[in-house]
This record gives structure tokens, sequence and C-alpha cells, in this order.
């Protein structure tokens, strides 16, 4: 691909996503600010998110590399939610890992015309997108590395999404709690349902089956271990069980 070639790439997934946005989802240029966003304590998220959302285009890509750039990629703290004992233990992913994930299913549900469940085959039967990009962690650490999934536009257009939507929620195998993404974020050209990681399966430790990839934001909105994923007309950052009644940022832009 030659340079002019990238650029026009470049420039058509900023203005096709942003044309999507603009089509489907005009209830959301009314979105008023997160309701986490109400304290003093929240003041200094409130501010990123306003400066993100009124100063960066929407849906500005983030930086992908070659293969040559790929770098380790440690698992801090990941434990297998199969595991017994383990934090965050789930019996159904237990018994689901033991049969390989042919069993699996991820739900989409909530404001959309056709809810459904849709297993790993019928994932990947979706356009695939690959992309190598950093993953940057809360902890402080960063790694670079490819990922392969469908685009979560697609599955949400699939679904019927409806013009009222607001926000998208996941709810995973490993935690009881739950964390949201705004739709420019869900509509971004880089927001993959991943299942693959330098080219094999996801690992237990990366999320298998199924993680999400937020490459605009800090890692841990990138959640692993994927069940539901719920399409509200209305804000909603999980409440007492949302990772912001937790201390952590609802949005973290990066």
């Amino acid at each position: 691909m030659n340079k002019f070639d990238a650029i026009s790439r470049r420039r058509f997934l900023i203005g096709g996503g942003a044309a999507l946005g603009s089509l489907i989802l005009p209830g959301c240029s009314k979105t008023p600010l997160p309701p986490t966003y109400g304290s003093l304590l929240r003041m200094a998220d409130n501010l990123t998110y306003l400066a993100q959302r009124t100063l960066l285009p929407g849906q500005s890509l983030a930086r992908e590399y070659s293969h040559e750039d790929i770098s380790s990629f440690p698992a801090i703290g990941a434990v297998s939610p199969g595991q017994p004992g383990a934090r965050g233990y789930s019996e159904l992913y237990r018994d689901l890992q033991k049969g390989g994930f042919a069993d699996w299913r991820l739900s989409v549900e909530g404001a959309v015309d056709r809810p459904g469940t849709y297993s790993l085959a019928d994932l990947k039967r979706f356009p695939s997108r690959t992309q190598i990009t950093r993953h940057t962690c809360e902890e402080g650490w960063t790694a670079i590395a490819e990922w392969t999934g469908l685009l979560l536009s697609s599955m949400l257009l699939a679904a019927g999404m409806h013009r009222s939507a607001c926000c998208v929620c996941f709810h995973t195998y490993d935690s009881e709690l739950v964390d949201s993404i705004d739709m420019l974020d869900a509509l971004h050209p880089q927001t993959l349902l991943a299942y693959r990681m330098n080219g094999r399966d996801l690992l237990i430790r990366h999320g298998a089956p199924l993680r999400l990839r937020v490459e605009s934001q800090i890692g841990y909105k990138s959640r692993k271990y994927l069940q539901r994923i719920v399409v509200k007309d209305t804000f909603d950052d999980g409440g007492n069980s949302g990772f912001a009644a937790q201390g952590w940022a609802w949005y973290t832009g990066i």
C-alpha cells in the first residue's frame, strides 16, 4: 500500500465511521454527561470526557503498527474464570472451557430489533478485521499485539440497533461488574470483538473465547471473557454493579 492509499484509507475509515454515527444515532448527540460525573471527585473525569469529545475528532484512529513491532504481552493478575477458588470463578465458564467453548454463545440484547445468541463460528462468518495496536494498561505497562475479530459496529447493525441507542454494556464471566462505552466508541472503526491474538485463537489468560478491544481507551475498558452485550437507549454505567462505583473512571480516552 503506497502513502496515498494509506492516507485515503484512513480518511475513509474516519469519515465513514462518523457518517455511520450521524445516520443511525441522531439521539446520541443529545446524550448528557454520564451521571457518574456529578461529584467533585469526578471533575477530572468530566474534563477528560468533555475535552476528548469536544476538541478531538470523535473517531480518530489509534496508531497501528507493523508485525516487527509486536512485543511480549503480559497478563498480569490474570486468572482463568474456570479455575475453582479463583477470584471471579464461574462454574459455567469452567464447563464451557472443558468443552473447548463449543457450547459458548454471546448474547446480544436490549435496544435491538433482533436480539439473539451467536456461537464463535457465527461470529467468524462476519467480515473480519486485523489490526496491530498498542495496549496501554492502567498499571503503567504497554504492549503491542495483533488482534483479529469482527467490528462491534457490524454486530450492532446485524442486531438492528435502535436509533435511540446511547451506550453499550458488557457482561463477562469473570466479574459481576458491568462496564459500558458510548456510541462513538461502540461504532469506532477499530473497536473489535476479538477472537484471535497474534494469529492464533485467544488464550485463556487473554480473554478466550472473545474479548472486547477498545483501542481509544485505557486497557481495562477492553473487557475479557465476554458473555452478554446489552444495548441501552439511556446511559447506564452499571450503577452499584458498575466499575465506576468501584472507583474506576468510566471514560479513559487516550
